[in-house]
């Protein structure tokens, strides 16, 4: 979209400055301030290189190009070194309608002919997936969908986390006591219970601890008796876990739990010791890292032979490169894992392995709740499933007291609830700790999902009440501030996908998204749509149109539905 404008100023100016078009394509950047334009090209480098006073080129350039007649280009202004151009109303309308013709208007090549591997959710077996694995799983969706965009094959990967020595004593426990709780309605909660009965019982007598690691021992060792509980509580897991990411919308390619790599950790040992990089310490096998690296050991094996989280990660991401075909590896786990990776990634490195500097972890950061309380079963842990019912509880509310009979009312109050969580979580800087304020995040005024979908809702709406086949071109000239600001904004979508994929951020888009309902906010007061003068109201039909496609497409994204009606 904007990227053909920046195209065709980067070979005009190429000629101006004596400068390489993708040089000056690169450098050209959207001002922060709209009133400064639409593309600038900063000169304080070029200058540099041609050894010219930026400020005094800067004015030259703006001189020559006010003395030209150019279709596309309405105004020139120096600022400050930055040369900034405010692009003609028809050239930015031709663009945007332009480009929503094609199918796929959107979509970048950055990614074309190449894999992701997207690990992102991992929760635990035998547990209920907590607000730590709802950050992982809402933050993981949004960056496999941005990867699509950008033409990338996605393999999104749910790395459970389903072995260790916990499993013995869930399996000691539930063969002691099992029997007392129902594990038909809720098996997880149940399976939870004795989990915790377990830990409380181990204090009293501490033997319990060797009891469960004896069973874990049976299960590495392929007892049958033990491997059918392990199998069950994969299971009734799996059952909550897919129950929950239906409601969530939630897509993975691939379950691969940490199990699947335990046949694949002798071969990681190999690899190291062939390396020479595994070292003796008190036991233990670990790799050192260089002084420079200011990091603790890595350890592969522990003194009793057994392997760790480590090795396992290891030998996931040799199997994500040359099994998957990855050429890029991301992480989606929280910032506490900081450490874990860079040393797994770094034992990569010592490995010499290139496609190493292709891993990233990408952190994030924890809920907050503005009250310091969430309700929650367990009293401690917030529950995933507890905040969905809470959103949904609230937005079932407003929806009663507002619009009591509202079509399809159940379908609504879901979508509004769901979005409304992910957009609270999505609009925010990833690495930053995301504050839950129930009020804003369900209100449909302000920074909110439900804001968003209400603005899709309102452009549905006008759609409807036209009654006829929207023009796929305006006829007349939208030359209106309002309209232009719209325009401008609808074209920098592209733009916003890619840098949001590059960054790994997902709230680039989120906030474009707001941003963008606050311009067609002030299109719809300024400028009379419905009811217009017929080619004036076509026209402005269109734009209308266009924001619809992108605001859907955006949301969808963002892995946010978009109700018909609100």
């Amino acid at each position: 979209m904007i990227s053909k404008a920046k195209l065709d100023l980067a070979q005009l100016l190429s000629v101006e400055c004596q400068i390489d078009a993708p040089e000056i394509y690169d450098l050209l950047e959207i001002p922060k301030l709209y009133d400064h334009g639409h593309l600038a090209l900063p000169l304080f480098g070029l200058a540099k290189k041609l050894k010219k006073n930026p400020i005094q080129w800067c004015q030259e350039l703006a001189d020559k190009f006010s003395k030209k007649s150019l279709d596309f280009i309405l105004q020139v202004n120096p600022t400050g070194g930055f040369l900034n151009f405010t692009l003609s109303p028809s050239y930015l309308s031709e663009l945007l309608f332009s480009s929503l013709q094609k199918p796929k208007f959107y979509q970048g090549s950055s990614g074309q002919g190449q894999t992701v591997v997207i690990d992102y959710s991992s929760p635990n077996v035998a547990k209920p997936m907590h607000i730590g694995h709802m950050r992982a799983t809402i933050v993981g969706q949004a960056i496999r969908n941005l990867a699509e965009t950008q033409g990338f094959k996605v393999i999104g990967v749910n790395h459970i986390g389903d072995w260790g020595t916990q499993f013995g004593k869930l399996c000691w426990a539930y063969m002691e006591w099992g029997q007392e709780y129902d594990y038909s309605k809720n098996p997880i909660d149940s399976l939870l219970k004795l989990y915790v009965r377990f830990h409380e019982e181990a204090e009293k007598n501490p033997h319990l601890e060797e009891a469960g690691a004896a069973i874990f021992k049976r299960l590495e060792q392929g007892d049958a008796e033990i491997t059918v509980l392990w199998k069950m509580m994969i299971d009734y897991s799996m059952t909550d876990f897919n129950r929950l990411y239906k409601i969530m919308n939630i897509q993975h390619d691939v379950v691969l739990g940490e199990s699947f790599y335990n046949d694949k950790m002798a071969d990681v040992i190999q690899r190291l010791e062939k390396a020479h990089l595994l070292k003796d310490s008190e036991g233990a096998q670990v790799v050192f890292f260089d002084e420079k690296d200011n990091m603790p050991p890595c350890l592969i094996k522990k003194s009793d032979g057994a392997s760790i989280y480590a090795t396992r990660d290891l030998a996931a991401a040799i199997y994500r490169r040359e099994v998957q075909k990855a050429d890029l590896i991301l992480y989606v786990v929280g910032v506490e894992q900081i450490l874990h990776f860079n040393q797994v990634f770094g034992v990569l490195k010592k490995l010499s392995y290139a496609w190493a500097e292709k891993c990233h972890h990408i952190v994030f950061g924890r809920y907050r709740f503005k009250d310091g309380k969430m309700s929650s079963r367990s009293g401690k842990v917030v529950f995933m499933e507890d905040v969905l019912h809470q959103a949904i509880d609230l937005v079932g509310q407003m929806v009663e007291a507002k619009n009591p009979d509202l079509e399809n009312k159940k379908d609504v109050i879901q979508k509004v609830a769901v979005g409304a969580v992910f957009f609270n979580d999505l609009m925010t800087d990833r690495i930053k700790d995301v504050e839950f304020d129930w009020d804003r995040i369900v209100s449909t005024e302000g920074d909110s999902g439900p804001y968003v979908q209400y603005t899709l809702v309102r452009c549905k709406s006008i759609l409807r009440k036209y009654n006829g086949d929207i023009p796929l071109r305006p006829s007349v000239l939208m030359a209106m501030p309002e309209e232009q600001k719209l325009i401008y904004s609808l074209l920098r979508f592209s733009e916003v996908l890619e840098a949001g994929f590059r960054q790994f951020k997902p709230n680039i888009l989120a906030q474009y998204l707001l941003e963008l309902c606050a311009h067609f906010s002030q299109f719809y007061h300024h400028c009379r749509i419905l009811g217009a003068e017929a080619e004036l109201q076509n026209s402005r039909v269109c734009l209308v149109s266009a924001t619809e496609k992108i605001l859907e497409q955006g949301l969808k994204i963002l892995n946010i539905e978009a109700p018909e009606s609100m």
